[in-house]
């Protein structure tokens, strides 16, 4: 189970890079550009592992459904989309909105499918802790933007220094 949690923090960490490295690259050139470039890199990486992996033995699925694809889509455009709000609202406040989203989502669906399987009031109110997870991290992302939003705040950097350089009174 250690092993499985390494791999999820990792993810998040490659996530977060990714994330990072491509704003930079779309504010030299477009959010679309940025993906085009993350998908084809990607695309080559992932090709050559395959072939190292799997070798000649790799074949495509003959009989997956059409929608099984659609993720490939909603992958381009999240990388789109990431490239291009990243920039402009900050790493921290995007990858906050990003899990506020994903966890908006999981508990949606969390909660038609407890309905449509008709589960017990019990195993409703074990959504409560996601649900009041997401409203914290939303009311977080709030609070962050009011204190930006506060025309008489001092920078962070300010504040950084001011900190840093505050002499030792004399004795």
């Amino acid at each position: 189970m250690s092993w499985f949690i390494f791999l999820a923090v990792l993810n998040g960490i490659c996530i977060s890079l990714s994330r990072v490295l491509n704003g930079r690259l779309s504010l030299d050139r477009t959010a679309m550009l940025s993906s085009y470039w993350n998908h084809l890199i990607g695309f080559i990486f992932l090709s050559l592992l395959v072939l190292l992996v799997h070798g000649s033995s790799f074949s495509l699925p003959q009989n997956a459904p059409l929608s099984a694809y659609a993720g490939g889509v909603i992958g381009v455009l999240f990388v789109a989309i990431n490239s291009f709000v990243l920039p402009r609202i900050g790493a921290m406040r995007t990858s906050l909105l990003v899990i506020s989203g994903q966890m908006l989502v999981s508990v949606s669906l969390s909660l038609v499918l407890l309905f449509i399987k008709g589960q017990s009031l019990l195993s409703l109110l074990d959504m409560i802790w996601p649900i009041a997870g997401m409203i914290l991290i939303l009311f977080g992302v709030y609070l962050n933007q009011q204190r930006q939003a506060n025309p008489y705040r001092k920078p962070d950097a300010e504040l950084g220094c001011h900190a840093l350089n505050k002499k030792k009174p004399a004795r």
